[in-house]
């Protein structure tokens, strides 16, 4: 093959290589923006009888607002659920099975798909260093990658802990890749007055967050596209 002949396949191999890529990148492109577009529409009225749900629990006053929240939640719709707190959090899912308990009974909860409670591995401890939290955050997400494999929820409910981040975004990326669509309904705390928490603030400008909820007139103003709900204590 001559000079001239192998110049011109290199140049023809790399602009076949740089259209591929170019097609993939719009591909993904496009799909981002449909499964946005689709998550701000409200559920299907054909979706099933039954939705799994997935129900993230935080330490502090975040376990309680969640549990009043499902005080009022359709629990024979939204079942079987699933709990899940930081590996460190005890209290919190031995509220969520106290409520659990509370509801009909064990038996009564057995013929409705009752529930389960998990734990999931924290991306960073109070007081660790930054450093040592990209070890434990990698790991975090490996295990939530695990842990949503095994439940593929339907729903997916969160008010305000770190914890859910990286469950949230791996559901979105399911979406994405057409693996598992989990609609992602976010609670902002109503400790939130002014801004919204981290976690919050993340769904919300990634556009994860099929919807998000805010308690405080003032936070629909800053984030337009949050709903506004009044207070829920």
């Amino acid at each position: 093959m001559e000079k001239g002949d192998f110049c011109i396949s290199v140049m023809a191999s790399s602009n076949i290589a740089l259209l591929l890529t170019i097609g993939i990148i719009t591909l993904v492109v496009v799909r981002i923006i449909y499964v946005i577009y689709r998550s701000s529409k409200p559920l299907h009225s054909k979706s099933p009888r039954f939705l799994s749900t997935l129900i993230v629990l935080g330490s502090g006053g975040h376990t309680a607002e969640m549990l009043n929240l499902l005080h009022v939640l359709q629990k024979e719709r939204f079942k079987p659920r699933y709990y899940i707190a930081a590996a460190t959090d005890n209290m919190s899912l031995q509220k969520a099975k106290t409520f659990e308990d509370s509801l009909l009974g064990k038996e009564a909860l057995e013929e409705v798909g009752g529930a389960e409670f998990l734990q999931i591995y924290r991306s960073r401890e109070v007081g660790q260093s930054y450093i040592t939290s990209v070890g434990t955050t990698l790991i975090a997400i490996a295990h939530a990658l695990w842990l949503m494999i095994k439940i593929r929820p339907q729903v997916i409910l969160c008010n305000g802990p770190g914890t859910c981040v990286p469950l949230c975004v791996i559901a979105f990326l399911f979406k994405v890749l057409g693996i598992k669509w989990s609609s992602i309904f976010y609670v902002e705390s109503i400790a939130r007055v002014r801004k919204l928490s981290l976690s919050g603030l993340l769904l919300y400008k990634l556009r994860m967050a099929d919807q998000l909820f805010v308690q405080w007139p003032q936070l629909k103003e800053k984030y337009p596209r949050a709903h506004y709900v009044g207070c829920l204590m």
